[in-house]
């Protein structure tokens, strides 16, 4: 590591048998203190492929979800004293060369949030395979999502995301969705409690053994961000209360 930071990359992971030993060597070493990785009861041998790396390994007992699986990897690296979480997906499918290129923004005092974007610049998340169909609704969410926000972010919808510690200890995301509106709900929590955005763009693939949610899925995902959005929006101006921008209280 290039600072005294304690840098922990969080992996959440289920069935990423077949592509995490290549993520995870892949991961700029001499940049990260400690990679964790949280099972979310895969019903293939990630557990198993885990245990030979040199890795922190958490398996939960049943599949909670991968908002549920985010919050185990929060907490514990922040019980491992984390001054930076990075969240990697163990699918392969973003760069972890980019890795350094996060840190240093944190570190730098530049953001407090940084996002891998596949739109940096504009078509590349295209050229790098992205389905047309999901560029189209990113185009659209982001865009709806920066109205709601008023920021200009180049994309909301990344799984490669980096954090401070602060914005972790004040952010209360273990009040979020146990599913993928998780990541939504992180955004604009971050937003609401004035944390800096930051992005810096990664290449990216689209393959079999990628992880990729279905289309109805995906159709559930987007009605559920533009509700979160919504209820930002609706909770800024006092018109509807939710308790996920509220911090907790501590005696």
């Amino acid at each position: 590591m290039q600072s005294d930071l304690k840098v922990i990359v969080v992996m959440p992971a289920y069935n990423a048998a077949k592509t995490l030993v290549e993520t995870y060597n892949s991961i700029p070493a001499d940049w990260v203190d400690e990679v964790i990785l949280v099972d979310d009861d895969s019903i293939d041998e990630t557990a198993l492929v885990a245990r030979d790396l040199d890795l922190q390994l958490i398996v939960h007992p049943h599949n909670a979800g991968y908002g549920a699986n985010q919050k185990t990897c929060y907490m514990e690296a922040l019980r491992r004293d984390a001054d930076i979480v990075i969240m990697l997906h163990p699918d392969g499918q973003y760069d972890p060369k980019i890795i350094p290129n996060m840190i240093s923004v944190l570190a730098d005092g530049k953001g407090d949030f940084v996002m891998g974007s596949r739109f940096l610049p504009p078509k590349s998340a295209l050229a790098g395979g992205m389905p047309r169909y999901k560029y189209i609704s990113n185009r659209f969410l982001t865009a709806f999502e920066n109205l709601m926000m008023r920021t200009n972010l180049s994309e909301c919808h990344t799984g490669y995301r980096a954090y401070n510690r602060k914005l972790l200890e004040t952010v209360p995301f273990l009040r979020n969705s146990n599913d993928f509106v998780f990541d939504t709900q992180m955004i604009f929590q971050a937003a609401h409690f004035d944390f800096r955005f930051a992005e810096v763009p990664v290449t990216t693939k689209y393959f079999n053994e990628a992880s990729s949610i279905s289309f109805a899925a995906s159709v559930k995902y987007g009605l559920s961000t533009l509700w979160v959005a919504l209820r930002y929006r609706l909770h800024r101006l006092g018109l509807w209360h939710w308790d996920i921008f509220n911090v907790a209280h501590r005696s």
